[in-house]
């Protein structure tokens, strides 16, 4: 019992940084998921707890592609 009393100054902040984490990628992903209709990423997103790895994951393979602008645009003088 000792031990885990001992523990609990460093504990509970590590704690409420992970939730805070967590909340943060959670909202974000959920967002994103409602604005592109993917309920089955909305659902799971919001159901599973994984520290932020599943919204992570969810952000990072649904990026929007920018457009690719053809470089020679660039170099030409109108």
């Amino acid at each position: 019992m000792e031990q885990i009393t001992s523990m609990l100054p460093w504990l509970i902040p590590v704690i409420i940084v992970l939730a805070i984490w967590e909340s943060v990628w959670k909202l974000i992903a959920l967002w994103k998921s409602a604005r592109r209709n993917h309920l089955a990423w909305f659902l799971c997103i919001a159901i599973f707890n994984t520290i932020g790895i599943l919204p992570i994951i969810y952000i990072l393979l649904q990026k929007k592609k920018v457009p690719y602008k053809n470089s020679t645009e660039y170099f030409t003088r109108s």
